[in-house]
């Protein structure tokens, strides 16, 4: 299914975290872990009016951000989960 964001929403694809400590100790898969923080942007929206002008986002399909841990909303699209929420839920775009 594809999917068309309006206004200045994203469509993130969570990037799950490393199942190993930094030390080097495995988490198991009961331990309760932080949902992640990471992801790749997979839709992106044409943007918000502001005071009559298009504003245009600043990420764009492709891009590895990190967005806020309770901000966008999840769900499963596909099989797939992913979490749709605005522009300003997201923090930073990865080098």
């Amino acid at each position: 299914m594809k999917l068309s964001p309006l206004g200045d929403r994203v469509v993130i694809e969570p990037i799950e975290e490393d199942e190993t400590s930094a030390s080097g100790i495995v988490i198991p898969d009961t331990a309760e872990k932080d949902k992640p923080q990471k992801g790749k942007v997979l839709a992106v929206g044409p943007g918000k009016m502001d005071h009559g002008t298009m504003v245009k986002p600043s990420v764009k399909v492709g891009d590895k951000v990190l967005f806020t841990q309770y901000g966008p909303t999840e769900f499963k699209i596909d099989g797939k989960e992913v979490l749709i929420g605005s522009e300003s839920d997201v923090l930073a775009v990865l080098k």
